[in-house]
């Protein structure tokens, strides 16, 4: 529904929060709000994050490239609570300045540097260990394009259908009615590509498939967005069905989802991940 009484200013100003979940922590300006150091550990990689579809793009490659034998691949993953607004302090605000998570630090040479932006992540750490992304220009141009695919339709996706249809305090018809027609386009797309090829940048499992599935599987297994996998009618994407189920199954994936997650069953969450050994005990399959 539209709201008639509604006339745009013709200077917006923020004078109120907006209303519906993080409300309390958005506002329309950059930097620190509080002055506090990050947590930090002994491993090459430093990653601050939450297991959230972006997060967990991080936390499943470092467990491939680990999975591979790739012991330079060793990191300490720490959970940034977004709802509590840790991303807005001093030390995160300056390993990201846009305060969103993953963020990393890379302490594996002489000089430490940061990396933010969890599609910018990926494409560090497969340079960096010259895994899951060809070497080969023809092979590189169509996983990179899928990689920047997802990260041009993940706000679609996130604060487009997700905000409306979840998160907002008010159901707006329009606004609903626009995200779920982009959200079922993008599925349309995939599906299309994975009709095709049985992984998004063809034969070999890539970073194209890091970057898009922890978005998109959430849907098929029902576990994103309250009851969004009917809304959208997810089961009519049978290839993006089969490509999700598969890469479920991989153990890197299963451990790569469990890293930072604070929520759901105890047994599933890691709030900080130091070492392989921190896995014992915990409830990693997800399969659905």
């Amino acid at each position: 529904m539209a709201d008639p009484t509604y006339t745009p200013p013709e200077v917006w100003t923020y004078d109120s929060e907006s209303g519906g979940r993080f409300a309390s922590i958005n506002r329309p300006t950059a930097g620190a709000r509080e002055e506090k150091d990050l947590p930090a550990g002994n491993n090459p990689f430093q990653l601050h994050s939450l297991a959230t579809p972006n997060g967990v793009k991080a936390t499943i490659m470092f467990e491939e490239l680990l999975e591979l034998g790739h012991t330079g691949a060793e990191y300490d993953a720490f959970t940034v609570n977004i709802g509590d607004g840790v991303q807005f302090t001093s030390g995160f605000v300056d390993i990201n300045p846009n305060s969103k998570i993953p963020a990393l630090i890379d302490k594996s040479g002489d000089t430490p540097f940061r990396v933010f932006e969890s599609g910018a992540i990926l494409v560090h750490l497969a340079e960096k260990f010259g895994e899951f992304l060809p070497s080969d220009p023809a092979g590189k141009a169509e996983t990179l394009s899928w990689v920047f695919f997802q990260v041009g339709t993940g706000p679609f996706i996130g604060g487009g259908f997700g905000h409306f249809y979840a998160y907002a305090p008010e159901k707006y018809e329009y606004a609903i009615n626009r995200y779920a027609m982009e959200a079922k386009r993008i599925f349309d797309v995939v599906d299309q590509q994975l009709a095709k090829t049985p992984y998004l940048a063809g034969d070999e499992y890539t970073i194209a498939d890091m970057a898009n599935w922890p978005w998109l599987a959430p849907f098929v297994a029902g576990m994103i967005y309250n009851e969004a996998k009917t809304f959208l009618s997810i089961d009519e994407y049978k290839n993006v069905g089969r490509w999700a189920r598969e890469i479920a199954m991989r153990p890197a994936v299963q451990r790569g989802r469990s890293v930072n997650k604070a929520w759901g069953d105890e047994d599933s969450q890691l709030l900080i991940r130091t070492s392989a050994a921190d896995f014992d005990g915990k409830k990693l399959d997800w399969t659905f």
